[in-house]
């Protein structure tokens, strides 16, 4: 009996913790990074392939620099229909992207694990993890 109470709490404490990521995840949109180095962040240095540029309503300075953020597609925000591949990313945040028309900047690789490449923009959730 005691077991069984003890695992409803420990289901109850993992469910609770992904409610609230999807509860406290925020919305925006993603796009495709291309130029690796040199980063507002690290200049030269190579910070691997897993990273994202950050817009301006996130970059607050550059304290963002080194940061990790869950990414998870949403949907399409042009006409490639079903772009989301149903998984989730991590990326590094390495570099300051101004003009880059979303709220990420993701790497192809990145990009590529959550939706088709095809699509360009995509509508994301994302929190800091």
């Amino acid at each position: 009996m005691k077991m069984s109470v003890n695992f409803h709490l420990v289901m109850a404490g993992i469910i609770t913790i992904l409610v609230w990521h999807v509860a406290f995840a925020a919305q925006g949109t993603a796009t495709v990074y291309t130029n690796y180095v040199p980063s507002a962040c690290y200049g030269n240095k190579q910070e691997g392939v897993m990273i994202a540029a950050a817009s301006d309503s996130l970059w607050a300075g550059g304290s963002i620099c080194g940061k990790y953020f869950k990414v998870t597609c949403t949907g399409p925000t042009n006409p490639v229909p079903h772009p989301c591949t149903g998984k989730s990313v991590v990326v590094k945040i390495v570099d300051h992207c101004p003009s880059c028309g979303g709220t990420l900047d993701l790497s192809r690789e990145a990009f590529a694990t959550i939706a088709n490449p095809v699509a360009g923009i995509i509508k994301i959730n994302y929190f800091q993890v």
